[in-house]
């Protein structure tokens, strides 16, 4: 090993030498960077994040989009959650599901002039540095009865008999297995036809819970009896969600083994767990047995929606982060969502970046949260952004690893400096999502994500050291390539 790196340091410095350049190698190591997975939910449906409401011109939903990703990049977020198809529809080209209203006004009318949104954002993500994680409602499929009509070749028109009312909304039954075959079929096809990072779905993935109103029971009967085998009938339901997230993590692996999965469920996994804690029974009400999938490593990340503050006992942040941790045997990423809504509506304002620390301090190397969601951070409600950035988001961070999902690191990336300009390429045979670029000049180091199609940067100075490492998309780096400035070269 000893050898093969004197030699790569030797050629290095020969080639450095014949193109005239006057950078060296060099055995300095640069600054550790930060590892925390920094995401925001861009929501779709109702119009809650994006685009602002239906029917936008094209330019308008762009610019809108855009807006939102230039505010993660400039605050130091590396990842955003795009909600592609919140109610059996799509904002992007299916030939599986018609155009969502939420984007065009009219479900199943295109976009015009055309453009694919969750191209456009996948495109757009990567230029900046980000990863975009597609995010699916799996059996919502209508809003209030009423609300807006529906195309005929919506899922609720062609498969009425797999849908269910339940008060004033729409869903398709998890207990039949003709949704469960179909709504992996909508989930694979955007995997297989998009370069995406990650799958993920929210508490959804279970049953919906109680009409508020009316607190009627799921209407799955006729399923029920059709199919549940003399199973009691909470754990039939159980099964059906569990099964579900285990053939979703199969398949999306057997495609594309980099695409990260992630599910976000309702933050108590069940009522007096642990012992303090009081509030919505997830276990028993949307049948979801979350700790189940993490301990069988079902998830390559778990982001608790861990939605109220820290001193609260009955549903304390810190208390029940811990107990997540605790039943994380499989050592997945853990990535709480924070209800930064909510935080800047009602809590103090150092709540967040609390919840922040915390996280940083239990969930070390692999840190991470997701904020619900866009919009309180591109309008910096109650100065939320501007918190972040002069705080826990001053300097930037690279995605934690998945080494479950890529043990190899890549190998280390080609670098020459050419008077102010530096010129890298990718080794052989990797797919880099991003680049750590560190620069030395007078003493200080700075650190900058920059996109993985970027194969170029300016050196200021001119800078004492440069210092490359490439991430590839499960989060594993290389080893760093390291330049410093011979002593006495032209400026």
């Amino acid at each position: 090993m000893m050898r093969r790196l004197t030699i790569l340091m030797l050629t290095t410095l020969m080639t450095l030498r014949m193109e005239g350049a006057n950078y060296v190698a060099s055995g300095v190591e640069p600054p550790w960077v930060q590892r925390e997975f920094r995401g925001m939910w861009i929501a779709t449906v109702g119009n809650i994040d994006w685009p602002s409401k239906p029917g936008l011109t094209v330019a308008q939903q762009k610019n809108e989009l855009l807006k939102i990703l230039d505010c993660a990049q400039r605050l130091n977020f590396n990842a955003v959650i795009f909600q592609a198809r919140p109610i059996g529809d799509a904002l992007y080209d299916s030939k599986l599901e018609p155009w969502s209203y939420y984007l065009t006004g009219q479900m199943g009318r295109a976009p015009a002039p055309y453009y694919d949104p969750l191209a456009f954002a996948v495109t757009e993500a990567h230029r900046r540095g980000l990863e975009l994680h597609v995010w699916f409602s799996p059996y919502r499929v209508g809003p209030p009865t009423g609300t807006f009509p529906m195309s005929g070749s919506h899922i609720t028109k062609t498969r009425p008999e797999w849908v269910r009312k339940m008060g004033t909304q729409l869903w398709l039954d998890p207990g039949e297995p003709g949704v469960q075959d179909y709504t992996l079929r909508v989930i694979m096809d955007v995997v297989r036809r998009y370069d995406i990072d990650g799958v993920h779905f929210d508490d959804r993935l279970g049953y919906p819970e109680p009409d508020p109103q009316h607190r009627t029971d799921f209407p799955d009967g006729d399923t029920y009896r059709r199919l549940g085998r003399g199973v009691p009938k909470d754990t039939w339901r159980r099964e059906n969600v569990n099964t579900i997230v285990r053939r979703i993590y199969q398949e999306v692996k057997a495609a594309k083994s980099w695409v990260k999965v992630g599910i976000a469920p309702f933050g108590i996994w069940q009522n007096g767990v642990p012992a303090q804690i009081k509030g919505e029974d997830a276990y028993s009400i949307l049948y979801t047995d979350s700790r189940k999938w993490l301990a069988e490593g079902w998830l390559d990340y778990c982001s608790p929606q861990l939605y109220w503050p820290i001193e609260k006992p009955e549903t304390s942040f810190s208390v029940l982060l811990n107990w997540w941790r605790e039943q994380n045997v499989k050592q997945r990423n853990l990535w709480p969502g924070l209800n930064t809504v909510r935080a800047v509506e009602a809590w103090p304002p150092g709540e967040i970046p609390g919840e922040i620390e915390i996280t940083r301090e239990w969930c070390d190397g692999a840190a991470g949260e997701i904020h619900y969601s866009a919009t309180a951070i591109v309008n910096n409600s109650g100065n939320i952004s501007s918190v972040l950035a002069r705080g826990v988001y001053a300097k930037p961070a690279i995605v934690p690893a998945s080494p479950w999902l890529e043990e190899t690191r890549p190998g280390r990336p080609s670098l020459r400096v050419d008077g102010t300009r530096a010129v890298w390429d990718a080794p052989a045979g990797s797919k880099i999502a991003v680049w750590v670029w560190q620069v030395r000049d007078g003493g200080q180091w700075q650190t900058s994500i920059l996109s993985g199609e970027t194969h170029g940067a300016t050196v200021p100075g001119p800078a004492e050291i440069v210092a490359l490492m490439a991430v590839d998309r499960c989060g594993v780096a290389s080893a760093p390539v390291v330049l410093q400035r011979e002593t006495g070269s032209r400026k």
